[in-house]
């Protein structure tokens, strides 16, 4: 008994990782390369007997790997032939440490935008004010915000004038990338992360370090909360 304990126990597949499978097989199977583009969700949904939602998850999970580029208005166009052996693999890895990246965030983000309310100047306010214009518009013409959250992020970690903190979140700038693609596919998330990021900015413009590390911490909260670690939809 004592052997069997310590046999690692089988992972489930979730049902996106087979969707994720699926289209694989079904570039490989289709021949598709560099520029081509999948068919859009609601085909692949019907064709596959899943929900829209699996299909979205399994797309935003191949975005995650870089290998489609979604735009909204265009579909997803493929970046590369993903190898058939290696992308399940790479799919789960990415799952597996979202934790450490949400803890990461919670880490530094929430210090940096304490320390961004003490020490901003009127230039950095400039800057976090043009993110925030940059990800309302791009959410108005039905975009997911991706760039205006990255400027966001990236302004407080400059407001904060910390030349050490600054050199952790650049370390894990990819990681967090990964977090901001899934969060940000998800709907109604946009509007409600934009809506996030001005208590932040309102905190920061009000020299509040107290609430403005609360308002980064619940901000983080709201973003780390992903399909990828819920259980399946259908």
């Amino acid at each position: 008994m004592a052997d069997l304990d310590r046999m690692e126990r089988v992972e489930r597949p979730r049902l996106y990782e087979h969707v994720v499978q699926r289209l694989v097989d079904f570039i490989h199977d289709r021949d598709l390369d560099a520029g081509d583009k999948l068919p859009p969700e609601r085909d692949l949904a019907r064709s596959l007997g899943v929900s829209r939602a699996t299909v979205a998850q399994a797309l935003v999970a191949l975005e995650v790997l870089g290998v489609i580029d979604v735009q909204h208005g265009s579909g997803a166009e493929l970046r590369y032939r993903p190898s058939e052996s290696m992308v399940l693999r790479d799919v789960r890895a990415h799952t597996s440490r979202l934790p450490d990246i949400v803890d990461a965030r919670n880490a530094v983000e929430t210090k940096m935008a304490a320390l961004a309310a003490e020490r901003r100047t009127s230039e950095d306010l400039e800057a976090i004010d043009r993110s925030l214009t940059t990800m309302s518009e791009d959410i108005a013409r039905g975009g997911r915000g991706l760039r205006g959250d990255e400027l966001f992020h990236a302004a407080i970690a400059q407001a904060a004038h910390s030349a050490v903190l600054a050199r952790m979140m650049q370390h894990i700038s990819d990681l967090v990338r990964e977090t901001r693609i899934e969060s940000l596919s998800q709907e109604g998330r946009p509007e409600r992360s934009v809506e996030s990021h001005r208590v932040i900015a309102a905190a920061i413009r009000a020299q509040d370090s107290d609430e403005a590390f609360r308002a980064m911490e619940e901000h983080i909260a709201l973003v780390s909360d992903v399909a990828m670690l819920r259980e399946d939809v259908s």
